[in-house]
Order: structure tokens, then C-alpha cells, then sequence
């Protein structure tokens, strides 16, 4: 079967050189998209098929000559591949119809296929020199789309930054792998899971890995890129980078820990779990005080990271303990958000570049009342804002609940590090929920709520039917997970099986459709139940005013508050719904503070009130290294204006430093 997805590989490849020949003309957005899109839904099919099966591997004569490319497709791989047919497919027919709208088609389409091929090979690569080739492929293919954009203001520095963070990644990967080989040099994984490095060697290996996929996927503090890049990318690309790319990322971080690694220790679930809970608290902060919606959905995908790492790092701790079941668990809930994650995020980013279409508008404060012209867009989104969120009966529900089902098994560990690692991580997992469900609160109600503030919001009108017939199929997606999760739970069986040697009962087995992790007696749900509740629910509640209420119409004006202004302005804004949550929590995590200016009685001069906010971790960590660089080029810019003389100075002084060097070394 690896086979098959090395041929879609090569016709996305093929497909990439096409479109950069029909890029300008009028056909070839349809040409590339179409195209990717029926290869992607190919890929889909083919992974669905697989990853019950075993293993299938081949050697081609490609890459180191002692080894060759490897390529592998085996459970994990074919999740991770459904996760990329899918969302692929889902950008690429959202692209047909958003597409029409790209102002340079030429920077878009020749690389869009590229990027496509890079996710997919990253997933099916069995040696450390493919893989590292596909996440170059792969970073280097989202760099050029990030930048397809870059005469706006602060694209550029949003690539510039990107790239230098995909390097970042690809060197701590290449450390990584290269402890892994050991003295033998053999890159290939099945020799690396036979190798069993020592406990020194795996623990720096771990931590490698945690580095470079994590800073992929957007863990904290390695997330600088994504409230960068994100909203500089086209909305389609976005999607993928957010729903697809950083899913990618999990898995090269899983195919390190849970494959190569051999056994798993506790302490390094603790690690990991401290970065999953830092991050998911983190990320949904970050994303509370934001008012662009491209960029709070960025930092909700550093949320939903978090939320991924502390499913990974429970199955770590559970593993270490030789607690399969436990430990199964904890990953298929793990790999459950992945899913949920790709389908939720792909479905708003898809809404987040419908408003943009219609409006030209990111900015919250600029928009709403879209709800009233743009009605289907409004719904879907609002299907994604519950999803993500986590409100039953939709699917970020169910993932998150198994995480917490995971935590409540944490008793059962001896060692005192977890016991108190887990319970702290629960507590952040309830907070993260929270906060997101009133950030969301305020994303769609400051977008699609209230009255219109500016004149595009005003006049903007329903995008077209391939976006919107895009949002509709992943707003099902995410109602039929949460309605029918023992049936994804029962896909990820033969994965966590691989894993962690064990995995879930069979959840389609149990009664009307409810799922049981652990027994009936400790708990169980059933999403159908709770739809049919809340269906009847409303139903009855809307019955019940219309056959009781009194027939007679009345009008009055809505209640104001005590003030009766129809203007725009009076209306909350996205600061000042963040407000309560700024006093509480950003003084310490933003440095956040008020200035508010007020005239003197009889003063005409107008009060203001203006917020300031910092990034800790940005002028921490990534400030002071960006200004060491900028003062070591200054520092060395007069070397390029030497003279021939001084230049072959300097590399006579070179090679004697190199030669006492080579002497004192032997």
C-alpha cells in the first residue's frame, strides 16, 4: 500500500510544475486546486483503508547512497495521512471559489501542490534523511505562500520570522535524529528502534524532539511564528498551516517518543505535560486579548497544541508505569484532539477568510452584524465556535473529556512528581476550557452580533457556494464526531495498539452508541442522547412561547442600558469584552496596564484611556537574541570593505588557528 501514497506524492509534485505554467491564466486556479483535491481525497481513501492493517515498507534508490529513502505506512502513518487527506481536500475545494479572489495567483499556485506533497511525505518517511528532506519541503513550501503577500504591512517580518523558526526546528530534528543513529550511522527508524540509546542519550533526545516538533506545532515559548504567520498566509493555506501542518508536527513528535525512543520514563511525561498545561493556558490568553481573528485563531491553535501535550504526556506517564490501558487512553485522547483540532480549526479559519472575503476586514472592532448578511457563514462559524469550545454534543467535547477521564487515573501512579503534575494540568485543562468558551463568546458576537461599525461590514454579502458548501461539510464533521465518537475511537484502536501495546474496549459495541473508557460504573457518554435533549429541549421551550405568549404584537425598543444611543460605538468592542479577563490575568502574564487621560473640568480636550500590552516570552527570549544579532552584524559590516591584503590575512590566521587546533586535539 505505500505505494500508493508515493504515487500521489509525485503527481502533487507533477501538479506543483504545472501550476507554476498555468498560474496566470484564467483556468488555473480550478487546474490546481481541482487537482489536489482529487488526489487528496485519493490519499484519504487510501489511508482509511490502511490504518487497520499492518505495515508496508519500500526502499527506493533515492537520498544516502548506504540507505537509501525509506518509506514506510504503517497505523500511526495512516491516521496522521487521513488527517492530511482530509483537510487537504477541504482546503482545496474551499480554494476554488476563495481562490478567485488572489490578487497574485502566480505565488500561490505553484507551491500550494508543493506544500500538499511536503505534509505527505514528512508522514510516510521511514529514515532520518527523507524525513528531514519532506519538513525542509514542507517549510519551505508554507514559507513562499506566507510571503505571497508580503508588500502588506508586516508580512515580510512574519516570514522572516517563520523561516528562521522552521530552521530552528529542522536543526534541533537533525540533533536529534543524529543521537538516535548513534556511532553506527545507520538514519533508518527500524534501526533506530533497535538501537535502545541509554538513558542519557534518550533523555537529550527527547528534549531535542520536544524542541523541533514542538516548536512546529507552537508550544510555548517556541509559538512566535503563529500569530505571525498565520494571518499572512492566504485563508486556505492558513487552514492547513493551523488544521494540517501542526498536526504534522505531533506526529513527528510522537514517531520520536512513542517509536524510536524505546520505553518511556515518568519524568519525561512530566516534561511534557508541563509544556502541554504552560500552553494551553497560555495560548488561550494570548488569544483573549487579540482583536484580529486570523490571529486569535492562531493562538487558539497554541491552545489546542497544549491540550494535544498533555494527552501525550499522561500516555508517557501511564506507559512508564506499565499501565497499557491507562496509557491507551491517554493517547487515543491525544490523537481524538487531533482529529477534532484539523476539523474545527480548518472549519473557522474557512469562516475567518469568508469575512475577509466579504469585508476586507480582520480587525473585529471593524465588523458586525454580519450574522443578518452573511447568515450560512454565521452558522458555521458558529458550529466551530461551539466545537472549539468544547460544548457537548459536538467533538472538541468528547477529546477533552477523555483527557479528563485520563487525569482522574493519574491515582493509581507511584511516583510523587506525577501525582502532582497531573492534577495541576487538570486544573489548567478547566481553566484553558473556560477561557476559550468566553473568547469565543466574544469572536463570534463582537464578528457576526450587534450592529454594523464600519461601512464594508455594513455592506458585505454571502461569499460563494465552495466556500460555504466547505464550511457546511466540516460543520457536519464535527456534529457526526461528537454524535458518534465510538466510531473514530475504534479507527484509532489499531494505532494505540502500536503504541502502547494495549488499547480502548471497542466502543461500537456498547449500547446505544454511548462510549465507556474505562467501565460503566466510573463514567460514560452518549453525544446522540445529548442532542436529542437539547433538541427536544428547544423544541418544547419554543412550543411553549408560541402557544402561550400572548398573540398581540409588540414593539419597543431593546433595553439599552439606560442609553439610548443607535450608533455603533455604544456597542462592546473586543478590548472591552477582554477587559475583566485582562485585570485578572494580565498583570502577570502580559504586564498589562491602563493609561487613562481626563481633562480637567472645562477642559475641551477629549478623555482617553489607552492599553498597554507586553509579551513576556517575545521580549524575554526572542528580543534579546534579535538584538545581538542586529549589533554582531553591525559590529562585523566594516569586514566587507577590506582590502584584498587583509582578507588573505585573515584566512592565513584562520588556517593557523585550525592547524594548533588539529595539533592539541591529537
Amino acid at each position: 500500500m505505500i505505494a500508493l501514497p508515493l504515487g500521489c506524492i509525485v503527481l502533487l509534485m507533477t501538479l506543483a510544475l504545472v501550476g507554476a505554467v498555468v498560474a496566470r491564466t484564467a483556468s488555473g486556479g480550478r487546474i490546481v486546486y481541482g487537482g489536489s483535491l482529487a488526489i487528496s481525497l485519493a490519499l484519504l481513501l487510501i489511508a482509511l483503508l490502511s490504518i487497520g492493517g499492518g505495515s508496508s515498507t519500500v526502499t527506493l534508490p533515492l537520498g544516502l547512497p548506504w540507505i537509501g529513502a525509506r518509506f514506510q505506512l504503517d497505523p500511526l502513518a495512516a491516521f496522521f495521512l487521513v488527517v492530511v487527506g482530509l483537510g487537504s481536500a477541504g482546503a482545496s475545494y474551499y480554494a476554488l471559489g476563495y481562490g478567485r479572489h488572489e490578487p497574485e495567483p502566480q505565488r500561490v499556485l505553484p507551491f500550494y501542490p508543493a506544500f500538499l506533497a511536503g505534509l505527505t511525505l514528512v508522514v510516510v518517511a521511514a529514515d532520518a534523511f527523507s524525513f528531514l528532506f519532506a519538513w525542509e519541503l514542507m517549510s519551505l513550501a508554507s514559507w513562499a505562500l506566507v510571503m505571497s503577500h508580503d508588500r502588506e504591512p508586516g508580512n515580510a517580518n512574519a516570514g522572516f520570522v517563520y523561516i528562521v523558526m522552521a530552521s530552528f526546528s529542522g536543526l534541533a530534528l537533525l540533533l536529534c535524529f543524529g543521537l538516535l543513529a548513534g556511532a553506527t550511522g545507520d538514519f533508518s527508524f527500524a534501526a533506530m528502534q533497535a538501537a535502545h540509546p541509554s538513558p542519557g542519550i534518550a533523555a537529550l533526545a527527547l528534549v531535542l524532539a520536544l524542541i523541533g516538533a514542538g516548536s512546529k506545532a507552537g508550544v510555548v515559548p517556541l509559538h512566535a511564528w503563529l500569530p505571525l504567520a498565520h494571518p499572512a498566509a492566504p485563508s486556505h493555506v492558513s487552514a492547513l498551516m493551523s488544521g494540517v501542518m501542526t498536526k504534522v508536527a505531533v506526529y513527528g513528535f510522537i514517531r520520536i517518543v512513542f517509536d524510536l525512543l524505546g520505553a518511556p520514563t515518568w519524568w519525561g511525561g512530566v516534561i511534557v505535560l508541563a509544556v502541554g498545561g504552560i500552553t494551553a493556558v497560555l495560548g488561550v490568553l494570548y488569544a483573549l486579548m487579540e482583536h484580529d481573528l486570523k490571529r486569535l485563531l492562531a493562538y487558539h491553535t497554541v491552545e489546542n497544541i497544549g491540550i494535544i501535550f498533555i494527552g501525550l504526556g499522561l500516555a508517557l506517564a501511564f506507559g512508564a508505569n506499565l499501565l497499557p490501558a491507562a496509557a491507551a487512553l491517554a493517547l487515543t485522547a491525544a490523537l481524538f484532539h487531533v482529529f477534532n483540532h484539523s476539523v474545527f480549526k480548518s472549519l473557522l479559519f474557512f469562516g475567518s477568510g469568508a469575512v475577509l472575503t466579504a469585508t476586507g476586514e480582520r480587525d473585529m472592532d471593524h465588523l458586525g452584524g454580519l450574522i443578518h448578511r452573511m447568515p450560512k457563514t454565521a452558522f458555521a462559524f458558529l458550529i466551530g465556535c461551539i466545537a472549539i469550545s468544547a460544548l457537548p454534543p459536538l467533538n472538541g467535547f468528547v477529546s477533552e473529556w477523555l483527557t479528563f477521564q485520563a487525569i482522574l487515573l493519574h491515582p493509581d501512579l507511584p511516583q510523587w512528581g506525577l501525582k502532582l503534575a497531573i492534577p495541576a494540568d487538570g486544573a489548567l485543562l478547566a481553566l484553558s476550557a473556560a477561557l476559550a468558551a468566553a473568547c469565543f463568546v466574544k469572536a463570534f458576537g463582537v464578528t457576526f452580533l450587534g450592529r454594523a461599525r464600519t461601512r464594508v461590514a455594513a455592506d458585505a454579502r454571502e461569499v460563494d457556494g465552495y466556500s460555504t458548501n466547505a464550511m457546511f461539510v466540516f460543520a457536519a464533521l464535527c456534529l457526526l464526531a461528537g454524535i458518534f465518537p465510538g466510531a473514530v475511537i475504534d479507527l484509532l484502536a489499531p494505532v494505540t495498539q502500536a503504541l502502547t501495546g494495549a488499547h480502548m474496549p471497542k466502543q461500537l459495541d456498547v449500547a446505544w452508541l454511548s462510549i465507556v473508557p474505562v467501565e460503566t460504573a466510573r463514567s460514560s457518554y452518549n453525544g446522540l442522547l445529548v442532542l436529542v435533549f437539547v433538541t427536544i429541549s428547544a423544541s418544547l421551550g419554543v412550543l411553549a412561547i408560541h402557544r402561550f405568549a400572548s398573540h398581540a404584537l409588540r414593539r419597543a425598543p431593546a433595553w439599552d442600558c439606560g442609553f439610548p444611543d443607535p450608533r455603533p460605538q455604544t456597542q462592546y468592542t473586543a478590548g472591552s469584552f477582554a477587559q475583566p479577563i485582562r485585570r485578572v490575568y494580565g498583570a502577570v502574564v502580559f504586564r498589562a496596564h491602563d493609561t487613562v487621560t481626563m481633562p480637567p473640568p472645562g477642559a475641551t480636550a477629549p478623555a482617553s484611556i489607552e492599553k498597554h500590552i507586553a509579551d513576556p516570552i517575545w521580549d524575554a527570549l526572542y528580543a534579546p537574541i534579535a538584538a545581538a544579532v542586529w549589533w554582531m552584524s553591525q559590529a562585523l559590516n566594516h569586514l566587507q570593505f577590506l582590502t584584498i591584503r587583509r582578507y588573505l590575512g585573515f584566512v592565513f590566521a584562520a588556517l593557523v588557528i585550525l592547524l594548533l587546533a588539529l595539533a592539541l586535539w591529537q
